[in-house]
């Protein structure tokens, strides 16, 4: 008795602070999504809170916020999207794959009403995304997109990650979440640890982990159990669910940094130094057949260290062996320690998924991409720097999931072929993505890449030219882009991104007008206005 008695009354103690602290009101739900009003009309909104337990106090990201109606109507089909900044379609997710496959749906299917809730969100992993998926599986789902894999080693509990502990089993990463979830969680995470500031890609610079690292076997079991389970919630809520692999860019982002293999000798060091330095200035004299020849010689010294792998890359590729090329290219992303991007263990995941989890269907995100690009080496055409996609690659991925979609004929009629699908412009015009939007996207890109790690990869200064022949694009009359942005509305009334886009680009013009438009691109009741730079508007 003593015994059971001095095991129940800590939990019991623990149970009424709990409560108490919820009775006074300390802490925050951190649910998916809380209740409001769209329109004086129930709805369920995105907490803010919701992903407080994934990252330090101070440092919380959040997708474009949404809203879901509570009462579904009739002939509404409900898409949820999952995973991270790729899915979510930054740099600007008012253009992500999500947006073209709705104009998608919507043009081949007119009886029909498409919502679309994109939950993407920069910095997040599947830790994240399956409680995501759980929470909105509640609202009546028809459909969950799943498209991640990149942040599983930098994202929350990851082996690289500068977000929380990091490395863990299953088991003590999700009772550390259900920790930090409870009120006292809360309330000692407040006390307990400083507030610190989002500081981009470079916050991770020290956190290298190497593919031969024994944390990444956490990262991979970890990846396709939550991925797994993310796939039973879809399945048990009724839902279909599509998992795509994930696109990163081969050949034109070098690795963001590289270590030697364990066990080099200090006379190994300098003779692959050598040969390194040597291969480099052939290379840079453009004897790609000589470099080649040095660096192979300093591969077999050390075959861990990624910038070599992409140099044996370029070299293949420029002698014309592009089936090789593309294998170092793999070999040199996949060897990348700063693990910024999906390497081919985890679309092998994606992939054995797919196939594997009842009821789960694929999207070869990774092989469509190889297909579309010259000589099956995906490159800035389609993926702006590492991970993110370009128009061109988010219309390529959308069009591959109305296809998936389409394939089972679920609204009536006959199944679709590719040329049934909006053309990459008509979709474009429909989201109003004008000359002038092109150009400033592409200036957000070329801000990012002025900053560390890109600042450190081997072509830095191609990448910077790229961009930023983009980002100048051709001038655009702001008449012709407001006439762009009023053809897109008048077509489609009810879409807040085109009202708040719309509202963003009037802002320096015609302020009053703006507002207005700014206020009609609110996701729910009572959400603040606020300017371009981010200041709430009376």
């Amino acid at each position: 008795m003593r015994i059971a008695l001095s095991m129940v009354a800590p939990i019991l103690l623990i149970v009424l602070v709990e409560a108490g602290l919820r009775i006074f009101g300390v802490g925050y739900s951190t649910d998916v999504t809380v209740p409001c009003t769209v329109q004086g009309n129930a709805a369920s909104c995105y907490n803010l809170f919701f992903a407080a337990p994934f990252f330090p106090p101070g440092m919380i990201k959040t997708p474009q916020v949404y809203a879901i109606p509570a009462a579904k109507p009739a002939g509404t089909y409900r898409i949820v999207v999952l995973g991270e900044s790729a899915a979510m379609g930054d740099p600007d997710p008012a253009y992500g794959f999500s947006r073209y496959l709705e104009v998608m749906l919507g043009e081949r299917y007119p009886s029909m009403k498409f919502e679309v809730v994109n939950t993407g969100s920069v910095a997040i992993n599947s830790h994240v995304t399956l409680p995501i998926a759980r929470g909105l599986a509640k609202l009546n789902p028809d459909l969950f997109i799943i498209y991640s894999g990149n942040n599983e080693v930098v994202g929350p509990y990851g082996p690289g990650t500068a977000l929380t502990s990091a490395g863990m089993s299953l088991p003590v990463i999700r009772g550390s979440i259900f920790y930090h979830s409870t009120r006292i969680g809360q309330l000692l995470t407040e006390v307990g640890t400083p507030k610190r500031e989002w500081g981009g890609m470079a916050m991770f610079l020290e956190k290298q982990v190497p593919a031969s690292s024994p944390l990444m076997k956490h990262a991979y079991a970890n990846f396709e159990q939550n991925l797994r389970d993310t796939v039973g919630v879809a399945r048990n809520a009724g839902a279909r669910v599509i998992v795509s692999s994930v696109a990163t860019n081969l050949k034109d982002c070098p690795p963001f940094a590289s270590m030697h293999r364990d066990g080099l000798t200090q006379d190994e060091l300098r003779s692959w130094t050598a040969l390194m330095q040597q291969g480099s200035e052939q290379e840079n004299a453009a004897a790609h057949g000589d470099a080649l020849k040095l660096y192979v010689a300093a591969e077999n010294i050390d075959g861990q260290y990624a910038e070599l792998e992409f140099r044996i890359a370029r070299c293949l590729r420029a002698l014309g062996n592009h089936d090789a090329a593309r294998e170092h290219f793999i070999r040199a992303r996949d060897l990348d320690t700063l693990r910024f991007r999906a390497d081919s263990r985890i679309n092998d995941i994606n992939r054995a998924v797919a196939a594997s989890a009842a009821g789960a269907e694929l999207v070869d995100a990774d092989a469509l991409f190889a297909k579309e690009s010259l000589n099956g080496i995906t490159g800035s055409d389609l993926v702006y720097e590492h991970v993110h996609l370009t128009p061109h690659g988010n219309y390529l991925l959308a069009r591959a999931m109305f296809l998936q979609i389409s394939s089972e004929v679920p609204f009536g009629g006959q199944a679709v072929k590719a040329e049934d699908a909006l053309s990459e412009a008509e979709c474009e015009r429909r989201l109003a993505f004008t000359a002038h939007d092109r150009s400033r996207v592409a200036a957000e890109m070329l801000r990012r890449l002025q900053e560390a790690p890109f600042t450190n990869q081997l072509n830095h200064s191609d990448q910077v030219l790229r961009l930023a022949m983009l980002a100048e694009g051709p001038d655009e009359n702001p008449n012709d882009t407001a006439a762009q942005y009023q053809w897109a509305i008048a077509r489609s009334p009810g879409d807040r991104i085109l009202h708040h886009k719309f509202g963003l680009f009037l802002f320096p013009y015609a302020p009053d007008a703006a507002f207005e438009q700014l206020k009609m691109g609110q996701p729910w009741d009572g959400f603040p206005v606020v300017t371009p730079d981010g200041r709430p508007i009376e």
